[in-house]
């Protein structure tokens, strides 16, 4: 197999005047389709960088079981119809087709950036999907090397810049300029128009009694069923970024620019991690919406982890995770069980399930038998997902993907898509559902998705007045 040697550079400068945001803000511009990854889930020995990648230089792109692969040299490929199987394949092999210097720092210096949106599905099981739903006509799957990452550190208040060159010079210098200029270009955002839904408060409560008789007649333990929202806007959404990750501060926040559309949010949950061959889910169901009051929180906390419907249903997603973990994977554990979290709108009941990956099994398959995250589909997951076809109006597309990256080397790290929005055409769209079994309440799942659509609101009025 032909690899492409990448000539890796590194350089390390003081950072103790700059952050994420305003390097990501001097870059962008210079540097269009780049992306920005932070967190605010960190301390000073384990997640503390920041990251930003600039200069793609290779791609891969998958849309309706057509792959199209650009490399460094100019050479494109173009397949067409493949086989659903055959797509995990192809992207493990487009991973390993790369060999650069590997660094010994715990922080990310090379690999895959991107997506996979929630029709990617159909590649990993047998499913078939209505594709004549409307369609956001973004990729299924997309994935992007980068010529240049640079890792902020919030802790020691360093950077480290690395350019990974194919037949050309490194542009460490170039960067560190832009880097150190006090040079800032912002713009305004503001909504326009009202905020429109493809669906009623009333038409979402039919789908909760809908999904409910699926319980009732077992087809199901539980089904996440979603509304979609949308506002139009003008002016610069990098705005509703910052404010959203101001109101709402989560382990995976993220702004990934694709010229024609842009990604963007602040998710609380991991789609699925991989290190050094061990594989993590942290399953995230059970929900109840914070006061304001920190008194009167501990309380909600106290009836939350009480609450048989939230517990029932968290249960049955650890399940689920462990059986989809034990695919590819031994000595499956539930290492935290039903933990109490605080997040900025709600209150979530997290669990942590990890397993030892097979030595044969790789990274991608992994992530195909786990996709897409059990707390965005239901219980058992294949027949949820096609329930969720039968009834949503819209393709999910970016709603319940995954985003994040995969190193060279097989580790892994990848966010859900809620608490987050895509932009397209000047218009925002996002996105929430709710979780019912048998016994929910129509009115009480409703009201949980505008709690976990809380933090977007707020962000889109915030993002008028930075």
């Amino acid at each position: 197999m032909k690899k492409y040697k990448l000539n890796s550079n590194h350089k390390k400068i003081i950072a103790d005047t700059l952050t994420p945001v305003s390097a990501y803000l001097k870059l962008r511009d210079l540097f269009p389709n780049s992306l920005l990854l932070e967190s605010s889930d960190y301390d000073g020995r384990t997640n503390n960088y920041s990251y930003i990648c600039c200069n793609p230089i290779s791609t891969i792109s998958i849309k309706n079981n057509d792959l199209k692969i650009t490399y460094p040299d100019g050479k494109n490929i173009i397949k067409k119809n493949l086989k659903n199987n055959e797509i995990p394949k192809q992207i493990e092999s487009f991973s390993k087709k790369f060999d650069c210097k590997k660094y010994k720092y715990k922080f990310i210096t090379n690999g895959l950036f991107g997506y996979i949106a929630h029709e990617a599905v159909s590649y990993f099981e047998k499913i078939k999907l209505n594709k004549k739903k409307k369609d956001l006509e973004i990729p299924d799957i997309y994935y992007a090397v980068y010529k240049n990452i640079i890792a902020i550190s919030l802790f020691s208040h360093e950077a480290h810049i690395f350019s990974h060159n194919f037949n050309e010079d490194d542009n460490l210098n170039q960067i560190e300029r832009v880097l150190k200029t006090s040079k800032i270009t912002k713009y305004n955002f503001k909504k326009s128009g009202k905020e429109l839904s493809n669906l009623t408060d009333n038409q979402f409560i039919d789908f909760v009694n809908k999904g409910k008789k699926h319980c009732y007649r077992g087809d199901v333990f539980q089904i996440v069923l979603s509304r979609r929202f949308s506002q139009n806007f003008t002016g610069d959404e990098f705005n509703v970024y910052r404010a959203l990750r101001s109101i709402n501060p989560s382990p995976y926040l993220f702004f990934f620019d694709y010229g024609n559309f842009k990604i963007f949010g602040s998710s609380p949950e991991a789609q699925l991690i991989i290190e050094n061959k061990k594989a993590e889910i942290h399953p995230i169901a059970g929900t109840f919406k914070r006061t304001g009051n920190d008194k009167k929180d501990k309380e909600t906390a106290i009836k939350l982890s009480k609450d048989p419907k939230e517990n029932s249903e968290h249960v049955m997603l650890v399940d689920l995770a462990r059986n989809d973990l034990s695919r590819n994977g031994t000595n499956i554990i539930v290492e935290k069980n039903r933990e109490i979290q605080f997040f900025s709108h709600v209150i979530h009941l997290v669990s942590k399930v990890t397993g030892k990956i097979n030595k044969n099994s790789k990274t991608f398959q992994v992530v195909a038998d786990t996709f897409p995250a059990g707390t965005l589909s239901g219980a058992p997951k294949h027949k949820a997902l096609q329930l969720i076809d039968l009834y949503e109006k819209n393709a999910r597309n970016f709603y319940g993907g995954a985003v994040g990256y995969m190193d060279f080397y097989g580790n892994f790290n990848h966010a859900i898509i809620i608490r987050s929005f895509l932009s397209k055409n000047k218009n925002l769209y996002y996105q929430a559902g709710a979780g019912i079994v048998s016994d929910s309440v129509p009115e009480n799942e409703l009201q949980e998705v505008y709690n976990k659509l809380g933090a977007l609101n707020k962000a889109l009025i915030y993002a008028e007045k930075i």
